[in-house]
């Protein structure tokens, strides 16, 4: 969440991100008025509990014939302490209301507008040039004998498929390079949970209430998670933690669940927006003044990997409405996909500063000291499913086979191409 102290301080800021958001800039007054009379109930209750303590001191000496309405007074000033007490507890209730609800501060330079309104950074390598047609990811992955949505959707319905063969080899290896890149980069491998508690999810940032997006197991209040960041938020939750020697890097492998429920008609062939993938999600804890260094090496990671795979990719900076709750600044990477014609975001990086960090209560310890100071959380993807979208289509033949890129090969066992089903060498009985 915000620090209420430094939107106090500092409102028009407050109000001019939630401008570029598109949100409502009065929730900053209505944060500053519950946050006054919080303060005032408390200091109130402070000024009549020191009063009922001095009035107790006098009823210990007091005579006989004043004691009645010195007892009098007390019984008053408990009530009036105990109004007080609740005035106060419900002004604190109504400000963690607004500031549950209320979204990260961006950071300056961010687009102002929705999703429509980012700001292309750079673009990296030109799309090919093909003679015919085009194949689309999934015509590919059916020649190939990878990709089996039928069956998917017959077992566990729309938007589920069996990713087998060669693409399913191909997913694993996608998984492997990047998790080797990330140990290179002093990330610690991690397999997470992919169900969490509802105060996890939401100290994430996650709107657990409203997000039509997140699958919940109800008689276990539990969650399935749509990314790993929210497992490796929660892994230190309530802790301080020592950032001394630097940065804290974890790798998360895990499968991920989103409803695509703000989706229908859009994507629903092949896989680039379904209810179950794998991912490999980057997550950093590390000083706040060190947050944005940490985010260009974020990205700068990820397109190392667009790179290795030799897809054409474009960087842009996300506008403030499509950021979500807890980013203050995102960068999406999106590959050219050509049976489209346009980019689609594979990978995206999120600096969410301290936002994450206070809602989880965690903390770092400064260094050479007792105190404690806040810190940032920052995330982002380095591989996921869809990612074999943009590998198979950039990398097609015309005959259906598809040129395996050469950087992947050792992870596939040196398999150079992906071969139609048809063109493959009929297996060889047993001896």
């Amino acid at each position: 969440m915000i620090e209420v102290r430094d939107l106090i301080e500092n409102p028009d800021r407050y109000r001019a991100s939630q401008q570029a958001r598109g949100a409502d800039a009065s929730a900053v007054e209505a944060i500053i008025s519950a946050d006054a009379e919080r303060r005032s109930q408390i200091t109130t209750a402070e000024s009549l509990r020191a009063e009922q303590n001095a009035l107790g001191k006098e009823v210990t000496g007091a005579s006989a014939e004043e004691k009645p309405a010195l007892l009098a007074r007390l019984k008053d000033l408990a009530a009036q302490v105990k109004a007080a007490s609740a005035e106060a507890d419900t002004a604190q209730q109504r400000l963690d209301g607004y500031l549950r609800d209320f979204p990260n501060l961006i950071e300056e330079g961010v687009p102002a507008g929705g999703e429509e309104d980012f700001v292309v950074l750079k673009e990296v390598g030109a799309p090919r040039t093909f003679e015919t047609e085009p194949r689309d990811h999934l015509q590919l992955g059916e020649l190939i004998g990878g990709i089996d949505m039928a069956r998917g959707a017959k077992v566990s319905g729309s938007r589920f498929s069996f990713l087998r063969g060669p693409v399913a080899r191909l997913e694993i290896a996608l998984l492997n390079m990047a998790l080797e890149q990330a140990v290179r980069y002093g990330f610690i491998p991690m397999i997470t949970p992919t169900l969490v508690r509802p105060e996890i999810m939401a100290g994430t940032g996650f709107d657990v209430q409203h997000d039509d997006e997140i699958y919940r197991l109800e008689k276990d209040d539990l969650y399935l998670v749509g990314t790993s960041e929210v497992a490796l938020a929660g892994y230190h939750a309530d802790e301080i933690l020592d950032l001394s020697e630097g940065p804290l890097r974890y790798a998360g492998w895990s499968s991920c669940y989103r409803r695509e429920a703000g989706s229908a008609g859009k994507d629903t062939r092949g896989i680039i927006r379904v209810h179950q993938f794998n991912k490999l999600e980057m997550f950093s804890y590390v000083p706040l003044a060190e947050a944005a260094a940490e985010h260009e090496r974020m990205l700068a990671w990820e397109e190392e990997m667009l790179a290795r795979l030799e897809v054409p990719y474009r960087v842009i900076d996300t506008a403030a409405g499509d950021l979500g709750l807890s980013a203050a600044r995102k960068f999406d990477c999106e590959a050219w996909i050509p049976s489209q014609g346009r980019y689609r975001e594979l990978t995206s990086t999120s600096n969410c500063t301290g936002y994450q960090a206070r809602r989880l209560r965690i903390r770092e310890r400064v260094p050479g000291a007792k105190a404690t100071r806040p810190l940032a959380t920052l995330n982002g993807t380095l591989a996921t499913t869809r990612w074999i979208v943009a590998i198979l289509e950039n990398h097609q033949n015309s005959d259906g086979s598809v040129t395996v890129p050469e950087q992947i090969r050792p992870y596939l066992g040196g398999l150079e191409r992906l071969e139609p089903l048809a063109s493959r060498a009929p297996e060889q009985p047993e001896q």
